[in-house]
């Protein structure tokens, strides 16, 4: 039974994109590892910017700084 967590940005991530990586992910894993799409799990976390550092800065001041983020 596969357990995928997909860590993400909050950043207006529509609904139709999520449920294109969790069906992407899905066929993947029945395609490369042959397993059950039923027996798949997907999980997708949206994580305020503020809450996610890179190279020891919150995303929130990078992207401010740099936009590239």
């Amino acid at each position: 039974m596969p357990f995928v967590q997909i860590d993400i940005t909050r950043d207006g991530v529509t609904k139709d994109e999520k449920q294109a990586l969790i069906t992407g992910v899905t066929q993947l894993l029945r395609e490369v590892l042959n397993k059950d799409p039923k027996l798949t799990h997907v999980i997708i976390r949206e994580v305020e910017t503020d809450n996610w550092g890179l190279g020891g800065e919150q995303v929130t001041e990078l992207r401010k700084q740099k936009n590239k983020y």
